[in-house]
């Protein structure tokens, strides 16, 4: 016998292997009919799956946060097959769910035009009329390369080399549609509906590399009804009005041009609200007993290879050599080369290490409205809000074990204090623990994980789990709030990090004489005062409260 647990804590017994439709079916027919996927020991699966052993199941319907992920894949599979049936010759990449929608990457001769989004919406309607069953099968590599060969899919042909050997190879049909694809996916197209929409397209380049192929996104949305769609689309609409880039141009605020891609020119009323905002935030930390700092901007590689930086960060790096200089270094060890600081953190613990510290000075919180540089890609630039160039109100608690709970219940209150004054009382907190690549042994991870919980739990926070998007070097809460037409914008952070006083060699005396490494707490409100400005213009529509107004 299979026994099945269900999430009513009910339990259904089977003679024989069963699917996920048919575990649905056994429970009512209203189930079966509104069944999208199945959770299969908290793992989500393609209905069609069979359940061979004992297993707690959950039968996947619209009311379950996750749907709205599997539904948002379909429909990313859904455009790429009314894009190859209305533009044959067109070629498939990737496409994704994400937060807001989908999208999915083509190459294409011809760029795609307004008047082909009627086409396309309509043709994905025409295909979720259909009704297609999509099936999962597993392919050799053999199959899958001659497939794709055959078709003209070189994008394709090319990925399937970059999978890890001995890997199951999957793809899902519909009708004579097919991508490779791990899923899961709904049972057919039909289940999707008509409340999508596609939205926009932009540039993209292959495997996100400037020097590949360019391809063409397409952008779309869609909900499980009509009513959700027009919400958004209505929020959309509005977001535009309150667009940040317009609004800083047309209140002389700021302007960016091509010169200084990714930096912000300040004008002077821009300036005075930065200045506001400035003074307020320095008064909140003055008061929180922080100690403001300032550190070069230009700093030696050696550092940055000491802190771990260097492996992690070097290709988003501003040097003060190129390529050929870097070539020249390995030839010449004893050359020096110079990076424009990507972050603040190893320069504090720079000024932490003069001189001998005791565990009477600690906790130690030093501030920084630290000046960095990042190279983004210029299409991950967006106005003010993702920028190459940005000052970050910074800070870093140096403090023992023992006081990581007092200090995050600390910033907690402060962080809380600054949001509701600035017109953001309502924000939730994001637990981002180990990232697969990381500094640090699994036991000061499981130390530091552990240390970060309690603090939140003392502190009174909820906390939703983000897995795998910690720092390299430490777990982290992030902080997001949410504006007045309803979006979420990550900006605060508190990271817990044991590995970078270990690096680069921190210490105190503590109260029995003993030599300690104090626990570094990094940590932010804004993010960067470019990006919570460019949230401001767009929270409050240019309509500042008097207090900011410039």
């Amino acid at each position: 016998m299979i026994n099945i647990s269900l999430p009513d804590g009910s339990v259904r017994s089977f003679d024989k292997p069963v699917s996920g439709a048919e575990i649905a079916a056994a429970i009512g027919p209203g189930l079966a009919k509104a069944a999208l996927a199945l959770r299969v020991d908290g793992k989500m699966k393609d209905l069609a799956t069979v359940v061979d052993h004992d297993a707690k199941i959950g039968i996947v319907t619209s009311r379950d946060p996750e749907a709205l992920e599997l539904l948002r894949h379909d429909a990313a599979h859904v455009l790429a097959q009314a894009v190859q049936e209305l533009f044959p010759g067109t070629q498939i990449t990737f496409g994704p769910a994400t937060e807001d929608g989908f999208y999915y990457d083509f190459v294409r001769a011809e760029p795609f035009s307004p008047e082909d989004f009627a086409k396309i919406e309509q043709r994905m309607a025409e295909i979720v009329d259909r009704d297609l069953p999509i099936v999962r099968e597993v392919w050799d590599r053999t199959k899958i390369k001659d497939y794709f060969a055959k078709h003209g899919e070189s994008f394709k042909f090319e990925w399937v080399d970059e999978l890890p050997k001995g890997e199951e190879i999957s793809v899902y049909r519909q009708g004579d549609w097919l991508d490779m694809c791990l899923g899961p996916h709904l049972p057919s197209t039909g289940k999707l509906g008509k409340a999508f929409k596609l939205t926009k397209v932009s540039g993209a380049y292959w495997r996100g590399d400037a020097s590949k192929a360019q391809l063409q996104r397409v952008y779309g949305t869609i909900f499980f009804s009509d009513k959700d769609l027009k919400e958004y689309l209505r929020r959309i609409e509005e977001a535009e009005k309150r667009d940040h880039r317009r609004l800083g141009r047309e209140m002389g605020l700021f302007h960016q041009q091509e010169e200084a891609a990714g930096m912000v020119f300040w004008h002077p009323k821009g300036w005075t609200f930065w200045r506001t905002l400035e003074g307020y935030i320095r008064r909140k930390l003055d008061a929180g007993g922080y100690q403001e700092v300032k550190t070069p901007q230009l700093v030696d590689r050696k550092l940055w290879e000491e802190s771990g930086h260097w492996e992690k960060f070097r290709q988003n790096m501003y040097l003060s050599e190129n390529e050929e200089g870097l070539r020249e270094f390995i030839a010449e060890p004893e050359k020096r080369i110079f990076a424009l600081k990507p972050m603040n953190c190893p320069c504090h613990v720079q000024i932490f290490n003069q001189g001998l510290r005791s565990y009477r000075e600690l906790p130690l919180r030093m501030a920084e409205f630290g000046s960095c540089h990042r190279f983004e890609p210029s299409g991950a630039l967006h106005g003010i809000l993702r920028v190459r160039n940005f000052t970050q109100d910074d800070a870093h608690i140096f403090c023992s074990e023992e006081q990581i709970e007092s200090e995050t219940i600390r910033f907690c209150k402060l962080l809380g204090e600054i949001y509701r004054d600035l017109g953001f009382p309502d924000y939730f907190v994001k637990f981002s623990d180990r990232p697969p690549v990381r500094a640090g042994s699994d036991a000061v991870w499981d130390q530091a994980e552990g240390a970060l919980r309690s603090a939140s739990a003392a502190a009174g926070l909820e906390l939703q789990l983000n897995p795998g998007e910690g720092a390299f070097y430490g777990p982290k809460l992030e902080f997001v709030l949410r504006d007045a037409i309803g979006r979420d914008w990550q900006c605060g952070t508190l990271q817990v990090d044991f590995v970078l006083p270990e690096r680069l060699d921190a210490s105190y005396v503590a109260e029995d004489g003993s030599r300690r490494r104090p626990v570094m707490l990094h940590r932010a409100i804004f993010g960067s005062f470019e990006r919570m400005i460019g949230i401001l213009i767009e929270h409050y529509a240019g309509r500042f409260p008097l207090w900011l107004a410039p």
